[in-house]
């Protein structure tokens, strides 16, 4: 039997081997490290899409409170998209005027969202 590593051993020739003499290493797969990056992929996606969520909600307190527009295009679009991430926070404090209505119901909806994104992106994170 010859000791030298790299080289065929047990009687194989170089040209026997599949690779003209080259042994090929097998790669083995690291699930620790595919685990870290998907994990970390995924709170990066919950990070990102609660914190756009927030902004939009943001946005429409922004448009309302500085008088845009209500029949502008963009301003129904944030408007429309705004309501239903609001959740519940769209109607709880019914003051007089509608500007501060929705300054403090969609500023505290903006808050929870970054609130609630913040603690799925550290429990996503803990199983990685």
């Amino acid at each position: 039997m010859s000791e030298n590593v790299g080289e065929a051993t047990a009687g194989a020739q170089e040209s026997d081997l599949p690779s003209g003499g080259r042994r090929r290493l097998r790669r083995t797969h690291d699930w620790a490290q595919g685990r870290a990056k998907a994990v970390g992929a995924l709170a990066s996606v919950a990070r990102w899409v609660g914190t756009l969520i927030a902004l939009l909600l943001t946005v429409h307190v922004v448009l309302t409170v500085g008088g845009a527009n209500p029949d502008n295009g963009i301003t129904r679009f944030v408007a429309d998209w705004s309501q239903p991430l609001a959740l519940g926070f769209a109607d709880l404090f019914t003051p007089e005027d509608p500007q501060l209505a929705v300054l403090v119901n969609f500023g505290i909806a903006a808050i929870f969202w970054l609130i609630l994104t913040s603690i799925v992106v550290r429990i996503i994170s803990a199983f990685g």
